[in-house]
């Protein structure tokens, strides 16, 4: 059974079509991908979907009692409330529960009417089934994987725009809803908080749309591609990679039908030009009738893309950077990260990746100049001329258009100019909006525009790959295989990465680590890391060694202890676990016997082994 469905919807903004005839169901457990270029109408139909927007034509349909859950791409959430009483909020159902089970368990022990003990019994099953006694866990659990613990007690007003956004799509996967529609919802999050995330999308029982450009995201999380088009949304089966593969067939089969009749119209043309005046001439003529009834094959449509040239003017040094005994930040005290030895050399294309806040976009600005190191020595070559592409493409003035944007970098008359935007798909009127009228995505790609101007030999990308469409980012991604120059680049897109980067520059633990190949690489090297610190534990919890020293011993002896105080605190959980399902079924049975006394002596056993069971939940948290 399909818990949306839509029908012929079209949406018309004035004379602007942004799509029509679009039609869908999406099943109870279907995960989605929604894909297509920039501007074809992703945004309005999960806002449709949503029940956000009305369609000019159409309709939408959703199964009786269906919640649905929308995370936009720039979310926010209003109040003063701190970060921890938000995801809190999205609890109330459950939080509502718990209150009126303290209420019954007060009620109970001053009452003996078995009518206040059935309304417990139903109410505390209701609790139990909601996940009642450990949503507190999965808050934390939810705010860690999305990587916002250490904001717990911050106002909401205080969290930046991409905290704002984690924290709205850590309420909604709290909530559960039975629809979950995400807008890029990978924008804001760092490595580890996309892994996590894409963790718990797989294992997500409900059914999902997701709009992203992010391929690693779409191949780890959806069984279903729908692409958006201005004439409908075209439907393939699997992840994203599966999507290509077929589409890649699809357009062939199209190709080959197209040309098949193209060919059969030009014989038939001929004939008729040869025949109509002749003999054959009632022959011609009932072909030109069958011609003019024949339904014509579209030719299959090339997508536009952007025809983009990046090229270094100059020739800079063999050693682009090179660093030594560097601390990067704010604080002297308290450094960002450091790194003891970093040398780029000429043509190599480094990816800076770490957690959010860990000091990639402050690296970026160091190297730029417009703030000094906290302690070493941070150097360019010799004639190295960087360029630099910032995330929120501040180089950007709001007060120019994009015809005078271009000329501030360059003397190119404005016929070059309209020639140098069209190459970037700004075409017609297009270089004379203003920047700050454009979209994401156009900003971007006039930050481009203006970049390949500026012929440096060593370019500084600032999560480069934002706000482009699937075609542009890998037109982005040709152009710098292509590039001639040095290339150090932030990004949180795998896949660009992968196919991209000659090193990989991660920020972990306070210290910039330099590991030599790609992303796939760096994730086997770090799989290894990972697996030999697991084999490490393991010896430290093996018996002493005679020689081991004093302080060994005593960190030995301390894990020890709390390895088997972990294992007490376990143990103590499965038993209170077990004697509460015991009570629960006497509860049950004293209920239907309508036994007074065994009702209020086992509710208020039942009451204090809950405040038990919650008291080992924390102790758990904090020993392990």
């Amino acid at each position: 059974m399909s818990a949306v469905t839509g029908g012929g919807l079209a949406k018309y903004y004035g004379a602007q079509d942004i799509f029509r005839a679009v039609s869908f169901a999406l099943a109870g457990s279907e995960k989605v991908g929604l894909i297509g270029p920039n501007g074809v109408g992703k945004t309005t139909l999960l806002r449709i979907i949503a029940g956000l927007e009305t369609p000019t034509e159409g309709s939408v349909h959703r199964a009786a009692g269906l919640t649905v859950g929308y995370l936009p791409q720039d979310a926010r959430i209003e109040g003063e409330c701190t970060l921890w009483e938000a995801a809190l909020a999205a609890l109330q159902s459950v939080r509502a529960q718990e209150r009126r089970l303290r209420q019954l368990e007060a009620a109970i022990a001053h009452s003996d009417d078995p009518a206040v003990w059935k309304q417990y019994e139903e109410s505390e099953h209701r609790f139990q089934a909601a996940g009642g006694y450990d949503y507190e866990w999965r808050a934390r659990q939810t705010l860690e994987g999305l990587g916002l613990t250490g904001s717990l007690d911050m106002s909401v007003s205080r969290l930046s725009g991409g905290q704002h956004t984690r924290a709205r799509l850590a309420q909604l996967l709290l909530q559960q809803p039975d629809v979950l529609l995400l807008d890029e919802p990978t924008n804001h999050l760092d490595l580890q908080a996309l892994t996590w995330l894409e963790s718990f999308l797989r294992d997500w029982e409900g059914s999902l749309i997701a709009v992203s450009h992010d391929r690693y995201f779409l191949d780890a999380v959806v069984n279903t591609i729908w692409e958006l088009t201005p004439e409908g949304i075209e439907r393939y089966r699997g992840n994203y990679s599966a999507h290509e593969a077929q589409k890649a067939e699809r357009l062939e089969r199209q190709r080959r039908e197209y040309e098949r009749q193209q060919e059969h119209i030009r014989n038939t043309e001929a004939f008729i030009r040869r025949y109509k005046a002749g003999q054959r001439y009632r022959e011609a003529r009932g072909r030109q009738t069958r011609l003019n009834r024949l339904e014509r094959i579209e030719r299959p449509d090339q997508a536009q893309t952007m025809n983009v040239r990046l090229k270094a003017t100059a020739r800079g040094a063999w050693v682009v950077v090179e660093a030594h005994d560097l601390a990067i930040g704010y604080e002297t005290d308290r450094p960002l990260f450091r790194a003891d030895d970093l040398v780029l050399l000429r043509g190599e294309r480094a990816a800076l990746i770490g957690p959010n806040g860990s000091g990639k976009t402050t690296f970026l600005r160091v190297l730029l100049g417009q703030m000094a190191p906290l302690a070493g020595r941070l150097m360019l070559g010799h004639n190295v001329i960087p360029g630099y592409l910032s995330q929120a493409q501040d180089e950007l003035h709001p007060g120019r258009s994009l015809a005078e944007e271009v000329q501030s970098v360059s003397s190119l008359t404005l016929a070059e100019v309209r020639d140098h935007l069209a190459r970037f798909l700004f075409t017609g009127d297009d270089p004379f909006k203003m920047v700050d009228d454009l979209s994401g995505g156009e900003r971007s790609r006039l930050a481009l525009a203006k970049l390949t101007l500026q012929g440096a030999n060593f370019l500084m990308l600032d999560e480069p790959t934002n706000q482009l469409d699937m075609l542009s980012r890998d037109v982005l991604e040709s152009v710098l295989s292509e590039y001639d120059g040095t290339a150090l680049f932030v990004s949180h897109d795998r896949y660009f990465i992968d196919a991209l980067a000659t090193h990989v520059w991660a920020i972990e633990d306070g210290r910039l680590n330099v590991y030599h190949g790609h992303y796939s690489d760096y994730a086997a090297a770090r799989a290894a890391a990972i697996a030999d610190q697991r084999q490490e534990r393991e010896a430290n919890e093996r018996p002493l060694s005679p020689r081991s020293t004093p302080e060994a011993r005593a960190a030995q002896r301390a894990e020890k202890r709390r390895q088997e105080r972990l294992l007490e605190v376990e143990a103590e959980i499965e038993r209170l676990e077990a004697e509460i399902a015991d009570l629960e079924e006497g509860l049950a049975k004293a209920a239907q016997e309508t036994d007074l006394e065994a009702l209020r002596s086992l509710g208020l056993e039942h009451a204090v082994l809950t405040e038990s069971l919650e008291a080992a939940y924390r102790e758990w948290e904090e020993v392990a």
